[in-house]
Formats: C-alpha cells, sequence, structure tokens
C-alpha cells in the first residue's frame, strides 16, 4: 500500500520477475528469479504465477473462455484441455455460462473476474494483483476482494495485492507500506 507514484508497481514487477533487480534475491517456492535466465524466468512466470491487472488485459476479439484458455495454449497446453480449464475457471470465478461472451458485452466486474480466472488457470502459486479493483465500483470491488480472500482460504493461493486504497488494505492479512519508492513498515490486520 502506499500513495499514487510510490513504487508499488515496480516492487510487484521486481518481486515478480517482470523487472531484474540490482540487489537480493527472489524466493517462490524455494526457486530463485535471479538464478533464472530470462527465458526460465518466463516459463516459471507461465507455470506457477498469475497476474491481474487494473485495466483487464482482456483482448477484445476474444471470448471470455479463449482470453481465460490463452495462456494455456501458448504453454503448448492441447486445445481440448485447455477449453475445459477455462472453463472450470470461469465457473471458480463465478461466471459459468458467460463463458462465449466477449468482453464489450461484460460488466467490469465480470471483465475483472475473467482476468482473475486467466491468472488462475494455470494454478498458480501466487497470483500478482496490480490495483485490481481500480477501475471498478464499491460493489464491484468488493465482489472482487471476496473472491480473492476466498480463494486464498479455500486453495492457498496467495494474492500479492497493490493498492492504495486502505479498506482493501485493511482485508489483508499483511499490509506492506510504501512511501517514495522505499517500504516504510508492515502491519498484520486483525
Amino acid at each position: 500500500m502506499g500513495p499514487s507514484g510510490c513504487g508499488k508497481t515496480t516492487l510487484l514487477n521486481c518481486l515478480s520477475g517482470l523487472d531484474e533487480i540490482d540487489e537480493g534475491e527472489v524466493q517462490i517456492e524455494g526457486v530463485s528469479l535471479k538464478a533464472m535466465s530470462d527465458v526460465e524466468r518466463t516459463r516459471y512466470r507461465a507455470r506457477r504465477m498469475g497476474f491481474v491487472f487494473q485495466f483487464y488485459n482482456l483482448l477484445g476479439v476474444l471470448t471470455a473462455a479463449e482470453n481465460v484458455e490463452m495462456p494455456l495454449l501458448l504453454a503448448r497446453v492441447p486445445s481440448g484441455e485447455a477449453r475445459e480449464r477455462a472453463l472450470r475457471a470461469l465457473e471458480m470465478v463465478g461466471l459459468p455460462g458467460r463463458d462465449n461472451q466477449l468482453p464489450a458485452s461484460l460488466s467490469g466486474g465480470e471483465r475483472q473476474r475473467v482476468t482473475i480466472a486467466r491468472a488462475l488457470v494455470n494454478d498458480p502459486a501466487i497470483v500478482w494483483a496490480d490495483e485490481p479493483t481500480g477501475d471498478l465500483d464499491s460493489t464491484r470491488a468488493d465482489e472482487i476482494i471476496n473472491l480473492m480472500r476466498r480463494l486464498n482460504q479455500e486453495q492457498q493461493i496467495t494474492f500479492a495485492i497493490v493498492t492504495h486504497d486502505i479498506g482493501i488494505g485493511r482485508r489483508a492479512d499483511r499490509i506492506v507500506r510504501m512511501a517514495d519508492g522505499e517500504i516504510v513498515g508492515e502491519e498484520y490486520p486483525a
């Protein structure tokens, strides 16, 4: 958490291996990202990480199911299996029967749930979520955070959420506070 421009997204990109770090080491599941080549890091992210972006990053010409199955197809998962997994992921996020809808025909909350389904379809150890509710009204934002909390509790998926919204922070297990590009504190909400 922290104000706009304090470095939250940069930290998320460094921790996820999207950006390289100058010092230190990031380990996920005991695996050092720094010790990997660019290709190995990309493969690891594709297999064990999910990403949720503030503005969805859905392809408008693809249906919800096609958007969700895209990472699997890029990872060379057979198309039939990719479609089955995509449909299960859409059901998991509460969108059964919406698989043939284009993003433009979905609400903001539904589009964000498609994005979450896409992030979950590869059975990740961790999901990196950059302002996942920033473009949503308070009702839709609450739905998304409830979904993330449920998936964390039921499936032990770790969600690292970047936000400046204290209401979202209070629902987290841990808050890391940032200011001016530095970590300035942490707390554990009750």
